[in-house]
């Protein structure tokens, strides 16, 4: 039986501490696999359904480990990316793809445009809605934020193994993610680079450009390869090194004359 449209809404978006006192506001887009019972699970091969191509493995619990290290309220997508990437526009065509990577989404192929609207409406809207009514009211209650969005990625893509490690992204704003760099060399054991393995070219900057940037808050992206996250030891740990970095960035930035300046 389908949910009802209220319904989809309230299921759609996870919200962890929302009066957290850090400046920091964590997001996550691909927190989830999940596949709502009205998408009959787009008609997905179960090891597809499970796989990096439906969301970022461990990247939602390296974001709890953070929100309860700084006290940081978290918003996290409850909806697998391949019914709705919430760090895509309604218009582009990765928004809903019909292959990610070498998956091929069934489920996808041939929406109609009230389809599209429908999923819009129940998976990004309701996050975005979030994310907006969390900015606004730290905003009225006097908190600076700065943005973190947490995800992870897979060591071999298209076949090509990645070096990488760390990423740290950021779009026209990179103060937060300079500060984080040049904490790089505390984490002598990591490969950390600028960009990578994604960047603006690739469309994977519309959070901090929508939620970021519109708002004029300090923002950057953190990419974990995921073969690094795959254990809660792992994850745990992982929390600890981003912390390394994103500790004293945001002093640096404070001392810069805050996230806001």
């Amino acid at each position: 039986m389908r949910e009802s449209d209220s319904h989809a809404q309230e299921e759609a978006v996870e919200v962890v501490n929302r009066k957290g006192a850090s400046p920091v506001l964590l997001l996550c887009e691909h927190a989830s696999s999940n596949i709502p019972a009205r998408y009959n699970g787009l008609g997905l091969r179960e090891e597809d359904r499970l796989s990096h191509a439906a969301w970022d493995p461990g990247a939602r619990a390296v974001a709890l480990h953070i929100s309860k290290a700084l006290d940081a309220p978290l918003v996290a997508s409850t909806v697998s990316r391949l019914v709705y990437d919430c760090n895509r526009p309604p218009e582009a065509a990765s928004a809903m793809p019909e292959k990610s990577e070498l998956v091929e989404v069934p489920g996808n192929k041939g929406l109609t445009e009230e389809q599209r609207q429908e999923r819009t409406d129940t998976v990004y809207v309701p996050f975005c809605d979030a994310v907006s009514d969390a900015i606004k009211a730290r905003k009225e209650a006097g908190q600076q934020t700065v943005l973190v969005t947490m995800h992870s990625f897979t060591p071999v893509y298209f076949g090509n193994q990645r070096a990488v490690e760390i990423g740290i992204l950021h779009d026209d704003d990179s103060r937060l993610a300079d500060a984080m760099l040049a904490e790089a060399p505390a984490l002598p054991h990591r490969r950390v680079e600028r960009n990578e393995p994604y960047g603006p070219a690739d469309g994977v900057t519309h959070s901090l450009k929508i939620h970021g940037l519109a708002h004029g808050v300090a923002n950057v992206m953190i990419e974990i390869r995921n073969d690094l996250v795959a254990t809660p030891e792992q994850e745990e740990a992982m929390a600890e090194e981003m912390l390394t970095l994103l500790r004293p960035a945001l002093a640096a930035l404070a001392a810069e004359g805050g996230p806001d300046a």
